[in-house]
């Protein structure tokens, strides 16, 4: 293949979180990638908080680790913190978060690109796809130069014809600072594509040096650290903290009498902003009952004085947001870096995409991250490395990855979006997931690892470690079930101090199940289990096996009786507007989807059990129930 003349594989148009991912994927498994930014200096940047993780998209990322991805490994080796929330609470909602030096995050995923043979970085602006027959072929950046592709990965993030909006005053911009991509929305709109605007904002940074913490609570990272990546000996680095402020009756105030200076307040700013991510301003609108509203502040990193504001996101001017801050405790002195914006961009409602992430009208053309619709880092790269995956697959005429409900967060995600119509920013939650008490971050390698490996992204040695650590984990939950311990008093006198009794001999893995009995008790109750040497991954998972065996059961039980409905495939061409019984919204939200199944149908919006029932009458009369 000859570079000289400009001739790829594939192209990964920007380089955010999804196309480090897309890039990646595409070239370890052989592919030629062009990957095009607008910015060459902010691969993977961290736009918005410097952080990785939290409640559901922890799982996201060991997900995106199970199957061969890179973020994982990016947010160990670049930590400041590390902390897992809801420690207290059930495995299903437990989440790990680690605060990044968002300069050494960048800077090691630029690396990693780098050192890939396979990736050809250009800075650049690509404004043009070229398409033969309804095939990607090609395409164009603002020189006017031209790419010779076969596929393409589209990962523009808020750059797409991106608009920044401080108060009243705005400018054409993808980031602060940065260019926005003019030009992709005309030439996808021209292949028939259909484009919308969605909106999203950034709280303000401020000098380090003009906080006072002392009016502030700290918040430390953990002792005993949990990582992403699967891999042995990451790094222990030196931990960082945290602290919280809170907003108060004067910051309301400030932002009430401002309100007529705000974008979005004034209908500037057409696109919906993210629901879970409200800004400032819209806290206290829609929340006015409340007193205050919790405010982070987290370091950006070890070389900079920059601190984030995290939960102060607004598009109010620039020196209101500064009298806005100096009501703080600890910020009354407060000297800010960059302001707060908001930026309203274009996007593509994934419901024009498949499952594969792969354009309906556009063979070869792939969308993912923030283009589909979504917020945050983990949702990116989530997408792009199925995106990747399955750019390859695409060229290489293989079955398309399209993972399930029930497999993964990452599968849920994207029948969210493929099948919801979604109106407004998607964040993975755990709420979202009717299986989330299976698919949880602490088995996410033994869901996916043997399918990243059958992939080709997970290597030899991680899938041996991978295979040794689950038959540890069956040798010490049949050890717990085998085991038995007397009712002497020895044993009563340690249950005693944990509010516990015993009445005869039990195995331990009986007196595992009980609520307030955790491994340590185990291990204290039956000393030969110190002598084991079993590592925490292993035991943590034995004693989840244990203790929520039963839950376990019965939602694997809801995942066999919802798996009835996918066993119903549609026929790619029927024709919904023929179909009798059913009302004309249905049969234009049916339209409009294309489900592939009965299951999949269900999932839409609008459409009712009746018409499921008018559906799989159809579909078994003609006997194309497979």
């Amino acid at each position: 293949m000859n570079y000289l003349n400009n001739k790829y594989d594939v192209i990964v148009v920007g380089a955010g979180h999804a196309g480090c991912e897309s890039a990646l994927a595409c070239a370890r498994l052989g592919l030629k990638v062009l990957l095009a930014t607008l910015n060459i200096e902010n691969i993977a940047l961290q736009p918005c908080n410097p952080a990785i993780g939290g409640p559901a998209k922890s799982t996201l990322v060991r997900e995106i680790a199970a199957l061969g991805g890179e973020m994982g490994e990016a947010a160990d080796a670049t930590y400041i913190q590390m902390k897992t929330l809801n420690s207290s609470k059930g495995p299903a909602v437990r989440a790990l978060r680690a605060q990044s030096d968002k300069r050494e995050y960048s800077d090691y995923m630029r690396q990693v690109i780098e050192k890939n043979e396979n990736i050809y970085l250009r800075q650049a602006c690509i404004t043009e796809l070229i398409t033969k027959d309804g095939k990607v072929t090609g395409a164009v950046d603002e020189f006017g130069i031209e790419y010779s592709v076969n596929a393409a990965v589209l990962t523009t993030g808020t750059s797409l014809s991106g608009k920044i909006f401080v108060g009243l005053k705005s400018y054409s911009a993808g980031r602060l600072g940065e260019q926005a991509a003019i030009g992709l929305s005309d030439s996808l709109m021209s292949l028939g594509i259909n484009l919308k605007k969605l909106k999203t904002g950034t709280p303000p940074r401020v000098d380090n040096r003009t906080i006072d913490y002392s009016k502030m609570d700290i918040q430390p990272g953990d002792d005993v650290l949990n990582f992403y990546s699967f891999r042995p000996n990451r790094p222990i680095r030196k931990q960082y903290p945290c602290y919280l402020t809170r907003t108060n009756e004067e910051t309301h105030k400030i932002i009430r009498a401002n309100l007529d200076k705000s974008p979005m307040f004034q209908g500037l700013i057409q696109g919906v902003g993210p629901r879970y991510c409200p800004s400032i301003e819209d806290k206290v609108v829609r929340f006015h009952e409340n007193p205050s509203h919790h405010i982070f502040i987290e370091p950006e990193g070890l070389g900079t004085y920059e601190v984030y504001i995290q939960g102060f996101s607004s598009s109010l001017p620039a020196d209101v947001q500064v009298k806005m801050l100096r009501t703080l405790p600890g910020l009354e002195n407060a000297h800010v870096i960059k302001p707060a914006y908001a930026v309203e961009y274009d996007y593509v409602p994934a419901v024009q995409t498949t499952h594969s992430l792969m354009s309906k009208k556009i063979q070869g053309l792939f969308f993912a991250g923030q283009i589909n619709g979504t917020s945050g880092y983990e949702e990116a790269a989530a997408q792009g490395l199925i995106a990747g995956i399955n750019a390859f697959n695409y060229l290489n005429n293989s079955e398309m990855l399209e993972l399930s409900r029930s497999s993964s967060y990452i599968g849920t995600l994207i029948d969210d979006l493929v099948t919801k119509d979604i109106q407004d920013p998607y964040r993975m939650l755990t709420s979202r997931s009717e299986y989330r008490l299976l698919l949880r971050q602490d088995n996410a390698d033994a869901r996916l690892t043997p399918l990243g490996h059958k992939i080709g992204l997970v290597d030899d040695e991680q899938f041996e470690r991978f295979r040794k650590k689950q038959l540890d984990i069956e040798c010490e939950v049949r050890r717990l079930y085998e085991t038995k311990i007397p009712a002497n008093e020895e044993t009563k006198s340690i249950l005693a101090k944990y509010g516990e009794g015993i009445e005869r001999g039990m195995k331990l893995a009986e007196l595992l199940k009980r609520p307030n009995i955790n491994y340590s008790i185990i291990k204290e109750l039956h000393p030969e289990t110190n002598n084991l040497n079993i590592s925490r991954d292993v035991y943590e998972q034995a004693e989840i096996l244990i203790k929520y065996e039963g839950y376990l059961k019965r939602q694997e039980f809801q995942v066999e009786q919802a798996s009835k409905l996918d066993k119903f495939k549609i026929p790619e061409n029927i024709d919904y507007m023929a179909i009798e019984h059913i009302s004309s919204e249905t049969k234009e939200k049916l339209n409009k989807i294309r489900p592939k199944t009965l299951a999949q149908a269900s999932r839409i919006g609008g459409v009712k059990p009746a018409d499921i029932s008018v559906l799989m009458v159809l579909l078994e009369k003609h006997k194309l129930k497979t």
